[in-house]
């Protein structure tokens, strides 16, 4: 129905806001809108104030709410958790029919909340822009089920296939893609709760990965760096700027350079090595325990490659800006062609470059 796809858009516009905010929890939007087509509540899930979306929607309807039709991203909670269930809420506030963009991720529960509403007498309508309200949440779906996080490779190349140019002049920045794309990456980061390099990046390129989105987020962004022997510079805008936010994973027993980063305010977790590296899949354990959802890969050759190996990432979403760097530049991977199947891909144009979206896996499946 074409009022449906309109006050589902608004849901998920409000679930847009809540991203940054509601990690670990999902991002969630709510409307209410009553038979004449006027909208009479409407809510967004921040973490901290506890009120999931359709209680904050609820809460602002009052008792327009009766009668109303609800739009809401995420399938309505059935079970205590910080609050009490969504769906009973619904049901006590007499609404007389929700429409669902999705069904919870949890294996669980899936289903149960929609299950209550229909016992109750509630019309119930499902996968109203489903894949757009997944989008949102697949790090909660990846985490739910498994304890791990959602990792989507990120990476800005040329049209050749490469990240970086031969050599950079020394405390220079030297940027492939568009502005335009730089922004989309910035709100990437904000919709993380890390961000993973490799020590080798942070020596070439001194990054700050930081979330300049400028955007409210609810917990810092962590700053994730790989650092098999402890090679992280104390000297880097990495170090300099840490607080209490960067953590650095490594296999080293050298107690010198373990007294010198942490005394630099450097998070230090030692971890088991894989051919002289850290392992990717205890990594992504010990994140998933913090709890990390969402995690972004922005790292060099070696690190991309090793990852998609290993099989941690999820996602890739790469920019690629119109020229040609050669072949004496950086690639995107090191080594040769590694199998990993892509789904679901899509394309589209940012500024001057074009996006490439696709799955390696879907965390819904």
């Amino acid at each position: 129905m074409p009022d449906d796809l309109q006050w589902m858009t608004r849901a998920l516009e409000l679930a847009q806001r809540s991203v940054g905010l509601s990690s670990p929890n999902p991002a969630v939007g709510c409307v209410l809108v009553q038979g004449d087509g006027s909208l009479v509540g409407e809510g967004v899930h921040e973490y901290d104030k506890l009120d999931h979306a359709e209680i904050a929607a609820l809460k602002g309807a009052g008792e327009k709410a009766r009668g109303a039709t609800a739009y809401v991203t995420l399938e309505p909670c059935s079970h205590q958790g910080r609050t009490g269930p969504c769906a009973d809420a619904l049901i006590a506030a007499q609404v007389s029919r929700v429409v669902v963009a999705t069904g919870d991720p949890n294996p669980a529960v899936n289903g149960q909340g929609l299950a209550k509403l229909r016992a109750a007498g509630i019309s119930v309508t499902t996968d109203m822009l489903r894949d757009q309200a997944r989008a949102l949440n697949d790090g909660f779906a990846k985490h739910i089920r498994n304890g791990l996080p959602f990792v989507t490779l990120k990476a800005g190349l040329s049209l050749d296939g490469r990240i970086a140019p031969a050599s950079v002049p020394a405390g220079q920045t030297h940027y492939i893609t568009s502005e335009a794309s730089r922004t989309i990456v910035q709100r990437m980061r904000h919709a993380s709760d890390a961000v993973i390099t490799g020590v080798d990046t942070v020596i070439a390129d001194d990054p700050l990965l930081t979330d300049r989105s400028g955007l409210r987020r609810r917990r810092p962004l962590l700053r994730v760096v790989l650092d098999s022997s402890l090679r992280l510079p104390v000297g880097s805008k990495l170090v300099k700027s840490a607080q209490g936010d960067v953590v650095a994973f490594h296999a080293s027993a050298n107690s010198d350079r373990v007294w010198a980063l942490e005394d630099a305010g450097i998070r230090l977790e030692r971890i088991e090595a894989v051919d002289g590296h850290v392992s990717l899949p205890a990594v992504m354990k010990r994140l998933g325990e913090r709890p990390v959802l969402n995690a972004m890969l922005e790292a060099g050759p070696r690190l991309n490659s090793s990852a998609l190996v290993s099989g941690v990432v999820d996602k890739l979403c790469l920019f690629y800006a119109p020229c040609f760097l050669g072949a004496d530049a950086v690639p995107l991977l090191a080594g040769g062609r590694i199998a990993a199947p892509i789904e679901r891909i899509s394309w589209k144009t940012v500024g001057d470059d074009v996006c490439l979206e696709g799955y390696l896996r879907d965390p819904w499946a």
